[in-house]
């Protein structure tokens, strides 16, 4: 949804860099230690480093990259990073080596040519509140053409977010053919653009932007608390006595508001 840009004709190459950064959390309650430890188990390896050089890797394909290199970690008790150098021009592979676009690591970082992604993954539990969040953070940077605004939308469908704080900042400039600096090549108003309307259509997004220095900033929180979605372990809401039903669903949703609103509630 509106990622066609207009094209400037340019004199060599395009200078601009654009960078895409945002958090994501996802807020989950697990009643007993056993199922707290059981979350950050699940999540430790449904986002381990291998699931997110898959997702990255998707990134560069739709962005129209190629990556050169990649450096990947999972950490001990949890946790995983993977960083990726890519460019925007495809690159010579080795005759020897077709399977790979450059030398793999086994420790990943993954980059763009002068540019990079990367991804970071925080799980913890809070051990009386029965709340576990699941914080990534991701970085998708580009010069030239390529955008990273291209993989927004599947990079928030890549993971299941409750709250996300999205930044896009364009920075430098580029000369077109007859020598006039251009310090943005495409037409942007807000991130929100970029997101499709059944992404939006579940999300409070709020915009505070900066457009003398190119800065976008859009934060989102999800509408609804269903109680189904938020439970660990397999329990239905149904199953919860009716005082604990509202009790959960109460702490959840000050969960995430705290998490969107970047303070803490009184009791």
């Amino acid at each position: 949804m509106g990622n066609k840009f207009k094209k400037l004709k340019l004199d060599g190459f395009n200078n601009l860099t654009k960078a895409l950064s945002f958090n994501l959390y996802d807020v989950c309650y697990a009643r007993s230690a056993t199922e707290r430890r059981d979350y950050l188990a699940y999540i430790d390896e449904e986002y381990n480093a291998a699931r997110l050089t898959q997702i990255l890797t998707e990134v560069t394909r739709i962005i129209g990259a190629n990556i050169l290199n990649v450096a990947r970690q999972d950490y001990n008790p949890q946790g995983a990073s993977v960083t990726m150098l890519i460019s925007e021009e495809p690159i010579e592979q080795d005759p020897e080596n077709k399977e790979a676009p450059g030398p793999l690591p086994d420790a990943v970082v993954a980059h763009l040519d002068k540019s990079h992604i990367c991804v970071h993954t925080y799980p913890e539990s809070h051990p009386y509140s029965g709340i576990a969040t699941f914080r990534a953070d991701i970085d998708v940077s580009t010069c030239g053409k390529i955008s990273p605004l291209q993989a927004l939308n599947y990079l928030i469908h890549s993971f299941d977010s409750d709250v996300l704080s999205i930044d896009y900042r364009v920075r430098g400039f580029t000369r077109d053919v007859e020598g006039t600096k251009h310090y943005i090549d495409h037409k942007m108003t807000t991130i929100q653009k970029f997101i499709s309307k059944e992404i939006l259509n579940d999300y409070a997004a709020i915009d505070v932007n900066n457009y003398q220095e190119k800065l976008f900033h859009t934060k989102m929180m999800r509408n609804e608390v269903d109680l189904d979605h938020y439970l660990f372990g397999g329990t239905a809401a149904q199953k919860l006595p009716k005082g604990d039903r509202e009790k959960v669903k109460k702490r959840l949703s000050e969960e995430i508001q705290e998490i969107f609103y970047g303070r803490n509630f009184e009791e």
